[in-house]
């Protein structure tokens, strides 16, 4: 029921007789009279001239305070001039201007636009405001969920830090024995824990790609952008441009963007070289005191102009009809489904072993782990390319963290938290694998590293976590996160089991008795057997059958992940949003094309 408001009563208007009233309006009117004129002149003469031309006709500076940056971005609107008492504004021509009118009037009063080049116009903004915007991509997420103050020494976080270390050095001088005792617990469990996980996904099952591919209609197929972070890429600039050309999306809905650092002279110089198709562009982010990948994506996502954002890296050769599998994809899903995430792989697998150890690690992690967990419903860790999103859930959630040297993990279970969904496609995309040792420790340091940022950022406020995940994803969040650190933390701890083998012992061993090391022997085996099983069900899955039979050398492989997470740990102390950046182009695909025909396979 809705009350009625009583009206207050109100004196009776004055009345003038017409002489009085023109003698009180009369200067009024002429004035309203001859800036109606004027207006209707500039937007005649605008639209006459249709162009602005920055070079003959450059923007008021002064006018640069008129409308927020965001905004003009958002909407690729600029104040440039004034004309009278209206304001001048350069406009992208394809928008329509019958709502941003109204709210350009509402924040600057009267305005008349002017056509501008949306290149042209980026070009002008970025000028004007690109130091704020770039700014503001370091901070886009908000501070509850981001990283940046991970590395503030606070009188709490000095306490806690202190009290940790204190009691470790107290228990390993005067307990020492208890002290590995618990180290080598806490190992066992998190086995188990890891091994119960590995059955459970293998179990949900692989999700086989549909024979018949829905087709969307044309008219219902969306602009999907595409970023594709360069930096110090000047030597497969040229590859990646191919490989690109290939996609077979309609070019007119396909927006793919270069994004480059300032600094990255030689990828700049080698991109001018190159003729870029009309729909592939060059967006240069400033230079600021934070240089990441995830701050470079936030600055560039206001220049694409997509539904659908896409992050390739640069030595990716994704499938040709991936787009379209991807478009597919949203199309028949919910509409909480806001992330779909593609599968990685490689087209060096024969350089060495190294390689081959990748490529089986990274076909176990998309064909079983994260599509098992996908279908179980569990919040998932992105990879760092053949990631598709949803415009409007990427900016509800604030984008990515600029901090965060993992910022695609991390903005998975940002992702899960707002209520979205991630859903994995059979869609291939196919890179060059890390096949040097040094790199590899580099690459995987920095992984740890972000992992273990992003589970101290998110377990900040554990039951704010639980509340918003549930509990289902609550747990999946500690086993996705929690037990990988731990995994390769107390790794040594695990494996000074099997010195049991040569009569050796360790203070490890020392900590259990003879019949507890029997049966954690017998733990062990089976767990390597269940890893062996999901690694040949994972290849088989793949087109590199030949690597079957390296699937037994991943013993081999996985202990270099100890100076990785020893190293991450490190470097979470002295540097923690330090990026150890890989080096691409130092191996030649096994076969020629290999990185330009990637397969849906």
């Amino acid at each position: 029921m809705f009350l009625k408001a009583k009206r207050t009563p109100s004196a009776p208007p004055l009345r003038l007789e017409p002489a009085q009233r023109a003698q009180a309006h009369g200067p009024t009117q002429k004035r309203d009279r001859a800036a109606d004129a004027l207006l209707r002149d500039a937007r005649q003469l605008s639209a006459r001239s249709r162009r602005l031309d920055p070079e003959t006709n450059p923007p008021d500076p002064a006018l640069d305070h008129l409308v927020p940056p965001e905004f003009c971005l958002e909407h690729r609107v600029m104040p440039w001039s004034k004309l009278g008492e209206a304001t001048l504004v350069a406009a992208a021509p394809d928008r329509d201007r019958t709502q941003l009118r109204d709210m350009l009037e509402n924040m600057i009063g009267p305005i008349v636009f002017a056509d501008m080049t949306e290149k042209a116009l980026l070009r002008e903004i970025s000028i004007r405001h690109g130091d704020y915007l770039a700014e503001r991509a370091e901070k886009q997420v908000p501070a509850d969920y981001s990283c940046r103050d991970i590395n503030k020494l606070s009188i709490s976080r000095g306490l806690m830090a202190s009290l940790f270390f204190g009691v470790s050095l107290a228990l390993i001088f005067f307990f020492p024995n208890a002290f590995f005792a618990g180290i080598t617990a806490v190992a066992v469990v998190n086995m188990l824990a890891c091994l119960i996980f590995k059955i459970a996904v293998f179990l949900a099952g692989y999700k086989k790609p549909p024979s018949k591919p829905v087709q969307v209609p044309l008219a219902e197929k969306p602009v999907v952008s595409l970023m594709v972070p360069l930096f110090r890429e000047a030597a497969i600039a040229h590859a990646l441009v191919q490989r690109l050309s290939r996609l077979s999306y309609p070019k007119s809905l396909l927006d793919v963007v270069l994004v480059l650092e300032a600094d990255d002279n030689k990828t700049r110089q080698m991109l001018k070289a190159l003729s870029l198709p009309a729909w592939m562009r060059v967006v240069t982010v400033p230079a600021g005191q934070l240089k990441t990948k995830p701050r470079a994506l936030n600055y560039a996502l206001g220049h694409t102009r997509g539904d659908i954002i896409g992050i390739l890296d640069a030595e990716d050769a994704p499938a040709t009809d991936q787009i379209e599998r991807v478009v597919e994809a949203f199309h028949v899903s919910p509409k909480n489904v806001a992330c779909v995430q593609g599968i990685l792989d490689f087209y060096n697998t024969k350089s060495n072993w190294i390689a081959r150890c990748f490529t089986i690690e990274y076909a176990t992690w998309f064909r079983i782990v994260l599509a098992g967990a996908a279908r179980l419903g569990m919040p998932i860790p992105l990879g760092g390319t053949t990631v598709y999103l949803k415009r409007a859930a990427l900016t509800h959630v604030g984008g990515w963290d600029a901090h965060n040297v993992t910022e695609d993990a991390d903005l998975g279970i940002r992702l899960a938290r707002f209520g979205y969904r991630t859903i994995l496609i059979p869609t291939v995309t196919r890179e060059e694998a890390n096949n040097r040792v040094v790199a590899w420790i580099k690459q995987r340091s920095r992984w740890l590293k972000g992992y273990i940022i992003t589970y101290l950022v998110h377990m900040r406020r554990p039951f704010r976590l639980l509340r918003d995940l549930g509990p289902g994803k609550f747990l999946g969040f500690q086993v996705f996160f929690l037990t990988t650190i731990l995994q390769f933390t107390f790794a040594p701890a695990l494996w000074s089991f099997w010195l049991v083998c040569f009569g050796l012992s360790t203070p490890f061993l020392e900590a259990f008795p003879a019949d507890w090391t029997k049966g954690l022997l017998a733990l062990f085996l089976f767990a390597e057997l269940a890893s062996l099983l999901i690694g040949f069900v994972a290849v088989g899955r793949t087109q590199h059958e030949k690597l079957m039979q390296w699937v037994p050398m991943m013993f081999f492989y996985f202990p270099m992940g100890i100076f990785a997470v020893y190293k991450a740990w490190s470097e979470l102390v002295f540097k923690p949003f330090y990026w150890d950046k890989t080096p691409h182009g130092l191996s030649e695909p096994d076969v020629p094309g290999g990185d330009i025909h990637a397969t849906r396979r």
